[in-house]
């Protein structure tokens, strides 16, 4: 996946892009590397993606990190990361996965699901 896009619209909106999905792909047209996550409420979305989680976002943009590399560089606590983590996998946006950890057990790593996250909010 190349990108995701997180946006606010209401439920015509949303089903206008599904039609429209569905005519490209009865076309037998390629479907760009492209997920839209939707929210009827600007705020609701910018309650959800909060600054905190839209930073956790960002660090893992660039490069996969463990929930102990995401504490240490955010000044936050891991159990808080850990909770956004859950949320923002249930949201489709990060991924994570357990390895090993040499000497010290196994750490759960994150990484995001595309290296372009837009967010786009219209009000009115």
């Amino acid at each position: 996946m190349t990108k995701v896009v997180v946006r606010t619209d209401d439920v015509a909106g949303f089903f206008a892009r599904a039609k429209d999905a569905a005519r490209r792909a009865d076309r037998g047209e390629a479907f760009e590397g492209k997920v839209t996550l939707s929210f009827e409420d600007p705020q609701r979305m910018f309650t959800v993606l909060s600054e905190a989680r839209r930073r956790l976002m960002l660090e893992v943009m660039h490069e996969a990190r463990s929930i102990n590399e995401l504490s240490h560089r955010l000044h936050r606590n891991r159990s808080a990361i850990t909770k956004d983590v859950g949320l923002l996998e249930k949201l489709g946006l990060i991924v994570s996965e357990r390895q090993a950890n040499p000497g010290h057990g196994i750490q759960k790593v994150v990484r995001s699901v595309a290296p372009k996250i837009e967010m786009v909010a219209t009000l009115g």
